[in-house]
């Protein structure tokens, strides 16, 4: 799934040419293919992402009462438990800041 790897990416894991993953986690670096990515299916994947959207969010504002992130719909869609619209929304997020 692209977006599994966009998200991968943003936590810092890079791709080589064979299309596997190097993700540096607390015991160094694992190798892993894309199809064992589970961002999308689990929440113990999912929820470090959401920290980081978190902190990138937060070092955005800087003191602005406007906040031109998508961050919110990260936050709404936590409250309703909902691992596919959270999901979606540190998609869209993440999109944002690479725009």
């Amino acid at each position: 799934m692209k977006d599994n790897r966009l998200i991968a990416e943003f936590m810092g894991a890079f791709f080589d040419d064979n299309g596997m993953t190097r993700i540096c986690g607390q015991y160094g670096l694992e190798r892993v293919n894309d199809l064992s990515l589970k961002y999308h299916t689990s929440w113990d994947w999912l929820m470090p992402v959401v920290e980081k959207c978190l902190e990138k969010h937060n070092n955005l504002i800087d003191g602005r009462d406007v906040i031109d992130t998508s961050y919110p719909s990260i936050a709404q869609a936590l409250q309703v438990v909902s691992l596919g619209e959270t999901y979606k929304a540190v998609v869209e997020f993440i999109n944002q800041l690479n725009n």
